[in-house]
């Protein structure tokens, strides 16, 4: 069974896939979706979602919809998960939103992917194909044939990969290994909030709370208007090698040794699955001949910046953008997006791993971090200026950009823009 595809053909039907789709729809194109999984859904439980995304969903007229059932939380914490002392805290109030045009909040997954799902099928220009394993990806320059499992074939002369992690249009492309398993696991779950408050385990129930430890670390923060707390609890595996194959009792040790609120919040986590926590270093050459990549295909990253969702969220108008002002020839819209939307990832996946780095050091380097955060006031903003101030929609409310080289954050300058080749 062969299939023309409409003008562009996105492999996932995820949250990344969806974006780029209602993106390039509401720009006039018609486009297909494959999605593998017999019916389009999202797994996972919170997402948080800053100011550089949130103006994107903004643009794609799905805003209001993924907030009705938000909460936005005051303020951005890390409390020492030994101690429980607070260390360092942002303010997300009225003076967050005057700066970047939009407050940051949290969301159900699920209810941000149904959002992007309603407006898809709604646009009138998107087809919806669940219960499409694609088996096989072959270049037909420009654009590919797309085999399923069910033996549809699709040929397209635009391809998206949108289908994550272990991307099999990333293969083609880039051709590049495993990917990178960092040794950290993360346990997610969400929890009434009336029974997390009641063992005494929500510190700040206005805020979203990171309790940082040596290798270690908690999250929690309200989603569903306040009536649930996401908890994301993760650790380095690495430290606690005795209890391997006994996932409960290798989450208990790890957080035995924290405060009186962290293993509050342990107790009522559910540790029959977990998710191993991989990325992969920047690259560049994930555009070409008629494919691209988005998401996690193109940059995954680890979830210290709170930015996997975020960064596909903004490929989808960059990506839209480029398609318009290169009409008629993917081939150069497709490497004029890479051309822009790789130097922002790649900033975005070693700042990730930075961040891991400083959420989870032990004995001096935790002193000096302390140290460091106890002079950050509330209300300054400079430190994440380059991440919540990008503006991939185009839109005139986001805080000013400064220049590239001027960087907030504590990765190294050296590392932040490094990307590396792969011959076509």
């Amino acid at each position: 069974m062969s299939s023309t595809t409409p003008s562009f053909l996105v492999i996932g039907g995820g949250i990344g896939g969806l974006a780029a789709a209602l993106a390039l729809a509401q720009d006039g194109h018609d486009v297909r979706v494959l999605e593998r999984a017999p019916e389009f859904t999202e797994v996972g439980a919170g997402l948080q979602v800053g100011p550089n995304a949130s103006r994107v969903l903004e643009r794609l007229g799905v805003l209001d919809a993924v907030t009705a059932t938000a909460f936005f939380p005051n303020h951005l914490t890390i409390r020492d998960a030994m101690s429980g002392e607070r260390l360092v805290s942002l303010k997300t109030g009225d003076a967050f939103q005057q700066r970047f045009g939009h407050r940051y909040f949290v969301a159900h997954r699920a209810d941000l992917h149904h959002a992007l799902l309603t407006a898809c099928r709604d646009s009138g220009r998107i087809e919806l194909l669940p219960g499409k394993e694609v088996v096989e990806v072959q270049p037909q320059h420009p654009g590919a044939l797309v085999r399923c499992a069910d033996g549809s074939v699709h040929s397209t002369g635009a391809l998206v990969g949108a289908d994550g992690l272990r991307s099999r249009v990333r293969r083609l492309l880039v051709g590049d290994a495993e990917p990178v398993d960092s040794g950290y696991v993360a346990y997610r779950g969400t929890v009434p909030i009336e029974e997390l408050a009641g063992i005494g385990g929500l510190r700040e129930p206005d805020s979203m709370v990171i309790w940082a430890g040596p290798g270690l670390h908690l999250v929690q923060y309200p989603v569903r208007r306040g009536e649930l707390c996401n908890q994301v609890a993760t650790f380095d595996t690495r430290r606690y090698t005795q209890h391997v194959g006994d996932h409960g009792a290798q989450l208990r040790a790890a957080f035995a040794a924290t405060c009186a609120d962290v293993r509050a919040g342990i107790a009522l986590m559910n540790s029959s699955r977990r998710w191993p926590l991989f990325d992969r270093p920047p690259v560049t050459g994930w555009s070409r001949d008629g494919i691209t990549l988005v998401g996690d295909a193109a940059h995954p990253m680890l979830q210290y910046l709170a930015q996997g969702a975020c960064q596909a969220i903004e490929d989808s108008v960059a990506l839209a953008d480029r398609v318009a002002a290169h009409p008629g020839d993917p081939r150069a819209a497709f490497a004029a997006f890479e051309a822009l939307r790789a130097p922002r990832t790649a900033r975005v996946q070693t700042t990730a791993r930075a961040w891991g780095e400083v959420l989870h050091v032990d004995g001096i380097g935790a002193h000096l971090r302390d140290a460091l955060a106890a002079h950050q006031a509330e209300d300054d903003y400079s430190v994440v200026d380059w991440l919540y101030g990008f503006d991939a929609a185009g839109t005139t409310n986001a805080a000013p950009q400064a220049p590239d080289t001027a960087h907030c954050d504590p990765a190294p300058d050296t590392a932040l823009h490094t990307t590396r080749e792969i011959p076509a």
